[in-house]
């Protein structure tokens, strides 16, 4: 009997990110999360401060596991750019523009697309806008919420490869 594993050819070494972040929610979320889940105690204390800790654990770990879920990357490969659930060639990147204070407020509402692709956190300030030069892709640009605008916007200005 062969093994037939030795036959199959080497699985491709996966590229390493030229940028790599995750948008995790900053201190202030989470005691917010800690200040909700103790009002359960509040709330179940009348029936039974056992049930108002249970509520409160149960409030904790239910917020925790959905902000944990829910936090995107931002990774910036050779070949692709994957900010949150979307992924593009970088091929279709044109201009990246990183934004901070007031000028990251103004891409965030008065300034903003309406067809432009946003993953943006209110507990990160700088945004990065990222234009989309695909022509069958109606999305003009993308504005990602990033710690570091421009390690991002150089990492996008490296040249892509094909």
């Amino acid at each position: 009997m062969s093994d037939s594993s030795s036959a199959l050819p080497p699985a491709p070494a996966k590229a390493a990110p030229l940028f790599q972040e995750k948008l995790w929610p900053a201190v202030w979320i989470w005691i917010v999360v800690l200040g909700l889940s103790a009002a359960g105690i509040f709330i179940f204390a009348p029936i039974s401060i056992t049930a108002g800790v249970v509520a409160a654990i149960i409030l904790a770990i239910t917020m925790t596991v959905l902000l944990i879920l829910t936090t995107p990357r931002i990774v910036v490969t050779e070949r692709t750019l994957q900010v949150g659930r979307a992924t593009i060639d970088r091929q279709h990147v044109g201009m990246v523009e990183a934004f901070r204070d007031s000028e990251a407020t103004e891409q965030r509402g008065p300034q903003l697309h309406g067809l432009a692709y946003l993953c943006i956190r209110g507990w990160v300030g700088p945004v990065v806008r990222i234009e989309i030069t695909d022509d069958s892709d109606p999305t003009p640009y993308w504005l990602a919420s990033t710690r570091h605008p421009d390690q991002l916007s150089a990492a996008l200005q490296t040249p892509a490869k094909a």
